[in-house]
């Protein structure tokens, strides 16, 4: 297991019990076929598209506090991935969201997504050595010089790019194991795995 310093916590099996304010309806069925087709993104995809159109209809981030911790990892995730796999970390860091990384680390590990926690962690670390840069306020000619003057985001990208499918399969399999956390009973008020 992997073991970062910034982790606060020991990990635990039950990882996340942080209760959820915030359980959307989504249809066990269309999550069930996806499941069963192994549509890891597609899946992915189901559980993850309500947060953002609750965030967005409350328009404050303020939302991830209403949200298990799991819902927080699967939100923060993606706004993450959406960035990085555009424009790098350094896009990322540039458009306000580095703020969403500090806690993935500790909740990727817990999951079993060990490469890309430490990846997470890795950016951190550069983030902290060339802070003042990275968070200044620059124009389309600055923003393109980060990406000479901070080479070793380039490999970080990489890494990003290559652990994506296999950290976001992850999340699909804890999800799909802790469905409570998730979504909202169906129409009977029952709540079943996908099988």
């Amino acid at each position: 297991m992997l073991i970062i310093p910034i982790f606060r916590y020991s990990l635990i099996l039950n990882l996340f019990p942080m209760q959820s304010l915030y359980l959307p309806k989504v249809s066990l069925s269309l999550l069930k076929q996806k499941y069963a087709s192994n549509d890891i993104q597609g899946f992915f995809d189901l559980i993850c598209q309500p947060l953002h159109e609750e965030l967005y209809r409350r328009k404050t981030f303020d939302f991830l506090d209403d949200l298990s911790t799991g819902q927080q990892l699967i939100l923060c995730y993606d706004y993450a991935q959406a960035q990085v796999l555009q424009g790098g970390f350094i896009q990322l860091i540039q458009n306000g969201y580095i703020g969403l990384l500090p806690q993935m680390p500790e909740q990727l590990a817990a999951i079993g997504a060990v490469k890309m926690a430490k990846l997470i962690y890795d950016v951190m670390e550069v983030y902290v050595q060339h802070k003042e840069k990275l968070d200044k306020e620059t124009n389309l000619q600055e923003f393109a010089k980060l990406y000479v003057e901070l080479g070793e985001f380039d490999k970080l990208d990489s890494d990003f790019a290559e652990y994506h499918f296999d950290t976001v399969t992850h999340m699909v399999q804890y999800a799909s194991q802790h469905m409570e956390e998730f979504i909202g009973p169906d129409e009977q008020g029952q709540l079943t795995q996908p099988s």
